[in-house]
């Protein structure tokens, strides 16, 4: 069997000497390993850095057999992103989170969709961080676990929204949920409405989707969340001070 597609590099671990098993992420196979011969070359490896996009060609005996990948760069996003550490920590934080979440050989365009589109805020805008968190609310509703916050769960407006409940992933306004407040996350004004957003939003942004992605995506398999966006976290945690230390947790 054999099969072409286009994909982004999500990981790449060493297999025997030479080799690497890549999974890519691809816009018609899904998540989908194969092994790649010589692949531990300087080349090769420059070549497969999480993010980059390639074209791939994939052979096997039978369906689920790992199989072979034969890959060609399109285009180098990880290189053009290595002096501005943030933006890479964001980007290698969003491939681990799809290789741990995303069923493997599950078609899933619109995850597929959703990540070329954070890659391209990435590459150039200046709202990246806010397309990041919007990025992990996306890939959550991929899975089935879409957060509602048009409308506040208790009042049905959607005025003054403040916070979510860890239980529903619905919003809540200020008032109706003031009593709570001390169990309920809080939701950042750029996650309902056209706003702008400070470091603090963003670090209120990932409370949110890293409560759910843990919760109801990742502990249910026996995973946690990917170091990688902890890492990504210390980044974050740098540009909103010592005022939100504490605040990210799954």
């Amino acid at each position: 069997m054999d099969w072409r597609d286009t994909g982004f590099v999500l990981a790449a671990r060493r297999h025997g000497e030479t080799a690497l098993i890549v999974e890519l992420l691809t816009a018609a196979h899904g998540r989908h390993a194969g092994l790649v011969r010589g692949g531990q070359s300087p080349k090769r490896r420059a070549l497969l850095q999480p993010g980059n996009r390639v074209a791939a060609s994939w052979r096997g005996r039978l369906a689920e057999h790992l199989g072979t990948f034969e890959v060609e760069l399109l285009r180098p996003h990880a290189a053009g992103l290595i002096d501005d550490p943030d933006r890479l920590a964001a980007l290698s934080s969003a491939a681990a989170l799809i290789a741990l979440a995303l069923p493997e050989r599950e078609p899933h365009g619109d995850v597929y969709q959703g990540f070329s589109e954070l890659i391209e805020a990435l590459d150039s805008a200046p709202t990246w961080p806010q397309h990041y968190v919007v990025w992990e609310c996306v890939l959550l509703a991929a899975l089935g676990f879409g957060l509602d916050l048009t409308c506040c769960a208790a009042t049905g407006t959607n005025d003054d929204l403040a916070y979510v409940s860890p239980k529903t992933g619905r919003a809540v306004s200020r008032s109706a949920g003031e009593p709570y407040q001390d169990k309920l996350l809080p939701l950042p004004a750029f996650l309902w409405r056209d706003a702008a957003a400070e470091p603090l939003d963003i670090a209120a942004g990932l409370t949110v989707t890293g409560f759910f992605l843990h919760h109801h995506v990742l502990a249910p398999q026996g995973r946690t969340l990917p170091e990688t966006r902890a890492r990504f976290i210390d980044r974050v945690y740098r540009l909103t001070g010592p005022g939100a230390a504490g605040m990210i947790e799954p």
